[in-house]
């Protein structure tokens, strides 16, 4: 029921618009002179990931200051399910969508459905396919993997075997982080092999296990994210072998880890920052303010 009506609604609206893909004038939100009150929906695609909650905390920080509400719903890493509850936020009446993607082109829909219906979408950490989105708060994931690839060159030089650890299909951070690194890679480093560890711990584990029985003389890993790089370190130390392994994410475990001597290093970003820029962004959105269409977040190289 919850799709159906979210359809009839969205094709009335489209219909009554002269069947234009813009809402209709009375579908599009006016101009908020007081924040106060403002409904944000925030979808995070995962709340067992370090990032993800640190990423939350600081959209609600942030919500809190200007005495906006904010109603949070976790994908649970599942691209359908994210679609749901972006539907259900709509039905919630929220005044702007705050959207972290489990899968860039899976979530498309939902950020064309919340388009029909007039409300303003902002994407964080990773982009929507389609749709239109206000602007999309990130840290520059090409800059990042390409930094992960260059670290690798100075520490071990060129044509250092290393193997990489992709994150979830589909995420545009994978594309990106990805593209990034292989900017210095596929010229300066011998990757031997490459294989999705889904952003996840325990995956980055089991991965990195099976990595180093095919490929005995890895020498380095980039992880796309800390969470794939604990797992990682992890197997590589039951193996008793001594490989340079690099993050992506800063996450509290991840620093810890690099200050212990145990990860290299970490592609750090700062997600309380993405979060607060997303709410400032919003609130200059339902004003009726101009945003750009990219808003970057720093990045830091974090090593022992």
């Amino acid at each position: 029921m919850k799709k159906l009506w979210i359809i009839l609604l969205s094709f009335s609206l489209v219909v009554l618009g002269g069947c234009s893909l813009e809402p209709p004038e009375w579908a599009k939100p006016a101009k908020k002179d007081n924040l106060e009150n403002i409904k944000i929906g925030l979808s995070i695609s995962t709340l067992n990931n370090p990032f993800f909650v640190s990423l939350k905390d600081g959209v609600v920080k942030e919500a809190k200051k200007h005495n906006m509400e904010t109603i949070v719903i976790d994908a649970q890493n599942d691209s359908a399910k994210q679609v749901n509850d972006v539907e259900d936020l709509l039905q919630k009446g929220v005044d702007v969508l705050l959207i972290n993607p489990t899968d860039s082109s899976a979530i498309s829909t939902a950020v064309q459905s919340a388009n029909t219906l007039g409300i303003p979408v902002i994407t964080l950490d990773r982009s929507a396919d389609k749709g239109d989105v206000v602007t999309l708060v990130a840290s520059d994931n090409v800059k990042g993997g390409q930094i992960a690839g260059d670290f690798i060159v100075d520490q071990l030089g060129e044509g250092a075997k290393v193997a990489e650890l992709e994150g979830v299909p589909g995420a545009s951070a994978t594309r990106e982080r990805g593209k990034g690194f292989h900017l210095t890679a596929d010229k300066k480093l011998d990757v031997v092999a490459k294989q999705t560890a889904g952003f996840d711990r325990t995956k980055g584990l089991t991965v990195m296990e099976n990595l180093l029985q095919g490929h005995p003389d890895i020498q380095a890993v980039f992880a796309h994210n800390d969470e794939m790089a604990l797992g990682a370190i992890e197997a590589i130390a039951s193996s008793g072998k001594d490989v340079l392994v690099i993050g992506f994410d800063g996450n509290e475990d991840a620093i810890k880890s690099v200050k212990s001597g145990q990860l290299t290093a970490t592609v750090a970003q700062q997600p309380e920052l993405i979060g607060e820029l997303a709410v400032q962004a919003a609130g200059d959105t339902l004003k009726g303010k101009k945003v750009e269409k990219n808003i970057p977040a720093p990045l830091k190289m974090v090593t022992k």
